[in-house]
């Protein structure tokens, strides 16, 4: 059975691989999988977001669909960027562009101004139609300057206490374990799971096998 991701994120596609690639699913992104679809985000949460990407390209014959929306919420900008982060300054913005405007913007600010956290919404459409949304949070702090290679987005000035230092500072599998879309991947993963586990006890019930 496939598993298709409703994006072409090649970074987000990485990081799929890396937290669910012990499914023994065929992982595709929508391009791998042949499919093109213009994907109107208007939904005001990244759940309805993720959800309304996931059911634009199901059902797909024998295929699991997923889509997730994330973004980055501020204190000081009273939560936004949010489910804008990806249309902040304009989708053609560069990030490193985006993130140098954010600290501009708390250029002087302390405290709990700069509080920050990363929201990820996981949906999965089933083939049968059933649906089912998960969701990860990571919290941190904006920090006083981009560090670190390892990201993308705004990773370079998302500071995580937690692990002392930037997301974009951090190795792939600390990131996945701590990261608002590895939290939301692994909660998917279960679901996931449980769902393969019962279509594989009824087509040993049946006699029949997809």
């Amino acid at each position: 059975m496939k598993l298709i991701f409703a994006t072409g994120n090649e970074n987000k596609m990485r990081e799929i691989r890396e937290i669910m690639g012990d499914l023994g699913l065929t992982i595709l992104s929508m391009k791998e999988a042949g499919i093109e679809a213009e994907i109107e985000e208007n939904g005001t949460t990244f759940r309805e977001n993720a959800l309304i990407k996931a059911r634009s390209i199901a059902p797909v014959e024998d295929a699991i669909v997923m889509a997730d929306d994330s973004g980055l919420s501020i204190a000081a900008f009273d939560g936004g960027p949010g489910v804008y982060s990806s249309r902040f300054l304009g989708t053609d913005t560069p990030y490193p562009e985006k993130n140098r405007h954010i600290l501009s913007k708390l250029e002087g600010v302390k405290g709990r101004k700069r509080k920050a956290w990363y929201t990820c919404a996981v949906a999965v459409v089933f083939p049968d139609g059933e649906e089912t949304v998960t969701e990860g949070r990571m919290y941190g702090r904006i920090a006083e300057a981009p560090a670190g290679e390892n990201g993308f987005g705004y990773d370079p000035i998302f500071f995580v206490p937690e692990a002392g230092k930037t997301a974009a500072e951090m190795e792939a599998e600390e990131k996945n374990a701590l990261s608002h879309r590895g939290k939301a991947l692994k909660k998917a993963e279960k679901v996931l799971c449980c769902w393969l586990s019962k279509r594989a006890k009824d087509e040993e019930k049946t006699g029949t096998k997809s």
